[in-house]
């Protein structure tokens, strides 16, 4: 006999379900079973998941255990007592006297009844759980499958309780996903890349696989198609109240985890009570202690979309995020300041840079702590069996030596998982360089080349590994890394800090996202591995300089090729040449084609206040109006009123000669001279103070 379309189409629907075998498993025993061990199934999850499917893999598992299966759909039915029963008895196939609670009361044998969109039904709630339900006989087994978990009476009426079973579907494991990608022959060469936007998401799976079936190219490229991802977008944000509701919904996807406090921030509002209580009642929204977060394909869909629909929105999102965490980093501790910098860093998840070399595991798996005097023999024995016994023996004379900090990385258990030894430059002793020959051309290197100012401080992260992996990508490297970003924001006077790394061209391409530039003169082979070496220097790129930029890269998803502008433009002068150039600055005052070679207007309190775009003749200005407030400051102090009278008649309003000068102030040649070096020695340390605190925009 000919098959017919109803029994092809349940074969082809059968042939592409995968996974799911505990649930299966769940409704084989309970129907093998003399007496139903429940009998109300409540299973709930996210727009696509795949509540359907399992439905008809259930209706095909009671066509094999010979039971009755009844499926309603709640999309055809208006949410009253009497339309749902007449739902039931159209389902039934019921035309005769009996109502259905009667004809059903009198069956004999086991029978489901599956109601598939089952949240449409919210407002028969109560009379489904003490009216109706109640009435069915102990062999009837109730299926409800909806978006939304059951509501609190549910779970706590103690007379359901041993009746009631709940399953939140979740996405597929990564080898179902697999699985179901085989059956529909897409290459394997695809998987990973499918895998990490659909998170085994099934409705995601589904679409991408139909996606490359279309293309000819066969690569999945999620970003380049906006009608798949409004597909999944739509299954997520259908039925929503209100706008501020999608505003809250992008807000929530596109931080880690959000607490009431910072959607107020994200959406400019001190009412987000209410959007806040609804957003945790989404099936595809989870909590934690802090707060809440979508499934990781929620996620995905609801920022895909929000950055190709709304690139401006994205990056308004993005901006008041930033400031909140920062905000918060200011405020808090050491341990809570790794808190708040993981949730900044995940704002850069989606980059393709970042995305390869940073695990945003949650919180809580590795934590940093100092290092402890027990730890030292542990510390000791990951340098060695990770750099070898040279490396540990300068281990040991680092660990005793005052000018290191070592954080240590501990699990839960409080075993440790990784360490950091970062030593401060500026503490280093000549016995020091001699016994560590990697940090004495580190410190020849930086004296060659940005020598250390007076009160600056640099640092060398000299070691840091994690326990089993070393520096490979890893949670206990993302942690490292956090630590270093948390001393870039937090150090006072900080220049310089430079990071030691194996493998290094594996690292060029984020740590040139993050602005850190390769130092091929201290590359170095060790134990037969090639070594590099990445500095920053934080007077030409200070703190929140960097984190701009980087915010500029995330939001653009650019991928850096030069330097930023900032950086390029930037010189950096000692104390002296700083000086140096105060005092020609005065002295060609009025000569514009001299003073445009001055050092100063590439220092960072020019290009900083007139931008690194500015021209040459309106740094020369601003020069000159720099030059001319400090040396007007003289005369706020009494007795500095003679160093700017000095300072007036020689290079301000200048007499012909010097000579004319002392005479117009009525002074003996060598005392006018005193006045005026005491004037540009004062102004050349009020400018070079504004440039070291320059640096303090942190």
């Amino acid at each position: 006999m000919a098959q017919s379309l109803a029994e092809r189409l349940e074969i082809a629907r059968r042939s592409h379900f995968v996974g799911r075998v505990a649930e299966c498993a769940l409704l084989r025993d309970a129907l093998a079973a003399d007496e139903l061990p429940f009998n109300l199934l409540h299973i709930f999850g996210p727009g696509g998941i795949g509540k359907t499917s399992l439905l008809r893999e259930y209706a095909r598992i009671a066509k094999e255990a010979s039971v009755t299966a009844t499926y309603i759909d709640a999309r055809n039915i208006e949410p009253s007592p009497r339309f749902f029963l007449a739902a039931i008895q159209s389902a039934l196939g019921l035309d005769g006297p009996l109502s259905p609670q009667e004809y059903l009361a009198a069956q004999t044998a086991k029978h489901l009844i599956f109601i598939d969109t089952f949240e449409l039904l919210a407002p028969l709630d109560g009379w489904l759980r003490n009216s109706f339900l109640p009435q069915m006989p102990a062999h009837m087994l109730f299926v409800f499958a909806g978006r939304t978990s059951p509501s609190t009476e549910w779970r706590s009426d103690p007379g359901w309780q041993p009746f009631l079973r709940v399953i939140q579907l979740r996405n597929l494991s990564p080898e179902e996903s697999r699985e179901f990608l085989t059956i529909r022959q897409i290459s394997t060469t695809q998987n990973d890349s499918i895998l990490d936007f659909t998170h085994g998401h099934p409705l995601a799976l589904s679409l991408a696989a139909d996606l490359l079936a279309q293309q000819a190219d066969g690569i999945f490229q999620p970003e380049e198609e906006p009608d798949m991802i409004r597909a999944l977008v739509d299954r997520f944000v259908q039925n929503l109240p209100g706008p501020d509701y999608l505003a809250a919904l992008e807000a929530c996807a596109m931080i880690r985890v959000t607490s009431e406090a910072l959607l107020a921030v994200m959406l400019e509002s001190d009412e987000v009570g209410e959007i806040f209580t609804w957003l945790r009642t989404l099936s595809f929204i989870e909590s934690e202690r802090r707060g809440i977060f979508p499934h990781d394909l929620a996620r995905e869909a609801l920022t895909v979309d929000l950055r190709w629909r709304n690139p401006d929105r994205y990056a308004e999102l993005h901006s008041r995020a930033r400031q909140y965490y920062m905000q918060q980093f200011v405020q808090k501790d050491s341990q809570a300041q790794h808190d708040v910098l993981h949730e900044y860093i995940y704002l850069h998840r989606d980059n393709p840079i970042v995305r390869p070399v940073f695990e945003w595991q949650e919180n809580g798996t590795v934590f940093a702590d100092r290092m402890r005097h027990e730890d030292k023999e542990t510390v000791l024995s990951m340098i060695e069996t990770h750099e070898g016994l040279e490396s540990a023996k300068i281990g040991v004379y680092w660990l005793e030596n005052p000018a290191q900090t070592t954080m240590v990385y501990r699990d839960v258990s409080g075993q440790l998982q990784g360490i950091l030894v970062q030593v401060a430059l500026e503490k280093v002793t000549i016995e020091d360089r001699k016994r560590d020959l990697l940090l004495d051309n580190v410190l020849r290197y930086l004296d060659q080349h940005t020598p250390l100012r007076s009160g600056e401080v640099a640092t060398f992260f000299r070691f840091w590994m994690a326990r089993d992996s070393y520096q490979a990508v890893s949670p206990v490297q993302s942690r490292i890394f956090i630590s270093m970003v948390q001393h870039y924001l937090a150090t006072p006077g900080l220049a310089y800090t430079i990071v030691s790394c194996v493998d290094p061209d594996f690292w060029n391409a984020v740590f040139a996202y993050a602005d850190l530039h390769r130092i091929r003169e201290l590359d170095f082979l060790h134990d037969g591995r090639q070594y590099g070496l990445y500095g920053h220097d934080w007077r030409k790129v200070p703190p929140l300089t960097w984190l701009n930029l980087l915010a500029e890269r995330e939001v653009a998803m650019g991928v850096p090729h030069t330097l930023s502008p900032i950086s390029e433009d930037l010189i950096v002068l000692s104390e002296i040449d700083f000086a140096d150039a105060v005092r020609d600055g005065l002295r060609h005052f009025h000569d514009a084609s001299i003073m445009r070679n001055n050092p100063l207007l590439r220092s960072r309190i020019i290009v900083q206040q007139g931008g690194s775009s500015g021209n040459r003749s309106e740094r020369i200005d601003l020069l000159r109006q720099l030059l001319q407030s400090a040396a007007e400051s003289l005369r706020k102090t009494p007795r500095k009123t003679k160093f700017f009278r000095a300072i007036h008649h020689t290079y301000l309003q200048p007499a012909a000669t010097q000579e004319k000068a002392a005479e117009l102030l009525d002074l003996p040649f060598s005392t006018y001279r005193r006045h005026l070096r005491a004037g540009l020695a004062s102004i050349a340390e009020d400018l070079w103070e504004q440039e070291l605190n320059s640096l303090g925009e942190r």
